[in-house]
């Protein structure tokens, strides 16, 4: 029976640490202690920090040691952090797209659920994610070109800024006119405004 008992306990382990792994690799490796708890695999994980096989991230965030450094990985860290209800938006968004030269100072996400991390790093707007405002990069998730646009020219940034962004998004074929005129419709009319005078340059 102590048999019977031990040998469920390891399957159940390694059946954690398979659970484990697959969460991790959705976000480039990374994965939190929240997540290490909620599969049972402590004693796996404390193992493989011994081993090196898993290295620290950051404070509660951890990485399988195998997985390849990207430029990217900022990005998936954070989205392991959030559990995947994050998303890339606003300036950085237009970064990754390749919409303006904004140059963002911060890491911007728009967050669904989770308590955010305590870091200078991120700005965290927190609003429902839409299946249809946000598109998968690889291991996070980042708004659509509309919806940055859109999110932009709710933002402060100037003018000048905001035309450049709508006039890459037309150039660069990531988004059309037609598309973001309409979906400025559902904007603010100050927003909504800034949009129509980006438009009138393109």
């Amino acid at each position: 029976m102590a048999g019977d008992a031990a040998a469920r306990a390891l399957d159940s382990a390694e059946q954690g640490w398979r659970v484990l792994r697959r969460l991790a690799g959705r976000h480039a490796g990374f994965f939190t202690t929240r997540q290490v708890l909620r599969t049972g695999c402590e004693v796996r994980v404390r193992v493989a920090l011994g081993d090196g096989s898993v290295t620290r991230a950051g404070v509660g965030l951890l990485r399988l040691a195998d997985w390849p450094e990207g430029p990217l990985d900022e990005y998936a860290m954070w989205a392991a952090w959030f559990d995947g209800a994050a998303a890339v938006s606003h300036q950085s968004a237009a970064e990754l797209h390749g919409l303006g030269r904004l140059r963002p100072r911060f890491l911007h996400l728009s967050v669904g659920a989770g308590r955010p991390p305590v870091t200078p790093r991120l700005v965290v707007l927190r609003r429902p994610l839409i299946a249809t405002d946000v598109e998968s990069a690889g291991s996070f998730l980042v708004t659509t070109p509309v919806r940055t646009v859109l999110d932009l020219a709710e933002a402060d940034i100037g003018q000048t800024a905001l035309d450049e962004v709508v006039g890459d998004a037309v150039a660069i074929d990531r988004c059309a006119r037609d598309e973001i005129r309409s979906a400025s419709l559902r904007l603010r009319p100050r927003a909504a405004a800034r949009v129509y005078r980006a438009l009138t340059g393109v």
